[in-house]
């Protein structure tokens, strides 16, 4: 097997055009129509292998599917976010308006692409069978992940890897963190309901804004004060909304937030914390309180073993000195974890970042863009992932 002459013919022309081509035409969450019909047709002319049962908008490809032997699987999500993309920076801008993709879900749908075709040119030299993933809804409340786990996409693989692009490091680097990478995510809402009443008989009343910026401080004491302060941990109220009329006493109140941490344990005295103090202050203020978790993710831990094997393939095909070992977890969070609750797994970074172009921006802003010589790199480190690990690991 001659992967050297392999990635010297990788298409790179073709990477940048599917890529480009996701980026104009954004779809979020399991609305996904016009991104699976591109996914789904460029295997079809692979001769690929796909199925879509596996949930909305979801497609699974195999490769060597008749090998029954060590199975891995690539995951690529493909949902891009509610974002307005800014400027008139390239022709390949988001054509839908309040969609783009800001996160770098068009580079990692057309790597997934890139891996297929490379992988399927090498089949009959693996010995292991190779399932890819596109996944839709990874922004999304509703995980595509979790979708995909509860129908059983997890039950045959063996072990799953997946990448993001990440502007926090230059093009040419790979990043890997074994252990703890990413945060778990509780994203929740807070109801609080007093009682109206007119401002200048504010006794007759239950004020819901005194009753959020009490629950609002005990909150921020409890995240400061009851808490091991080695153990890394994130509480943000985004959204407080109340009242109707300045000369009105408030009845209801609405607070959204996000909790973040690598600690399970952390994570549920968190929480259990929280829905106390909103029940103690409200039930005290003469009020009612109600919290309710909206989006849970558990904490992405990569396997050491995996990684280190991972990171073996990526010196391979960027050169030790182009490997990065991240300094600490990020405290973004990724439904990759639901996969990894099942079967161990790694996620890694491609470093996307070129100072020169002017791609500096971080995910999520409305400037995002990448590099794109990041993506026959990604291409690469998994296809020689996987032609070092198919006899099992």
């Amino acid at each position: 097997m001659d992967l050297q002459t392999l990635f010297e013919n990788i298409d790179e022309e073709w990477l940048r055009k599917t890529r480009r081509t996701l980026h104009m035409y954004p779809e979020t969450g399991f609305d996904l129509p016009r991104t699976v019909e591109l996914v789904t047709s460029q295997l079809r002319d692979m001769g690929i292998p796909y199925t879509e049962k596996y949930g909305r908008s979801s497609v699974v490809a195999t490769i060597n599917g008749h090998k029954r032997g060590f199975t891995i699987g690539i995951r690529a999500d493909m949902d891009a976010l509610p974002v307005q993309e800014a400027g008139e920076t390239s022709y390949y801008k988001s054509r839908y308006d309040g969609k783009m993709h800001a996160c770098g879900h068009d580079a990692h749908t057309a790597i997934l692409l890139g891996v297929a075709k490379l992988l399927d040119r090498i089949k009959e030299d693996l010995n292991c069978r190779v399932v890819l993933l596109f996944q839709p809804s990874e922004e999304g409340i509703a995980s595509g992940a979790k979708s995909m786990v509860e129908d059983g996409v997890m039950d045959d693989i063996d072990i799953i890897i997946g990448c993001h692009m990440d502007n926090a490091y230059d093009v040419g680097t790979v990043g890997f963190l074994p252990g703890a990478a990413m945060a778990s995510c509780h994203d929740f809402r807070i109801e609080l309901r007093g009682k109206s009443g007119h401002a200048v008989f504010p006794h007759t009343a239950v004020d819901a804004i005194t009753m959020g910026m009490r629950i609002y401080t005990a909150l921020e004491l409890m995240m400061n004060r009851e808490i091991d302060p080695f153990a890394l941990r994130v509480m943000n109220i985004g959204s407080f909304h109340a009242g109707t009329a300045k000369n009105v006493v408030a009845d209801h109140c609405g607070m959204e937030g996000t909790v973040r941490t690598h600690s399970e344990e952390v994570a549920k005295f968190i929480m259990r914390r929280a829905d106390e103090i909103v029940h103690s202050i409200s039930r005290e203020m003469g009020g009612e309180g109600c919290l309710t978790v909206e989006k849970y993710l558990p904490a992405v831990v990569n396997d050491p073993f995996i990684t280190s094997r991972l990171m073996a393939s990526a010196e391979k095909t960027v050169g030790k000195e182009n490997v990065v070992v991240m300094e600490k977890p990020k405290m973004s969070s990724e439904d990759f974890a639901f996969y990894q609750t099942r079967k161990p797994g790694v996620f890694f970074r491609i470093g996307s970042r070129n100072e020169a172009k002017g791609i500096v921006s971080m995910p999520h802003r409305n400037d995002w863009d990448i590099d794109e010589d990041a993506l026959s790199i990604a291409v690469r480190v998994f296809v020689q992932f996987v032609a070092d690990s198919m006899n099992g690991l």
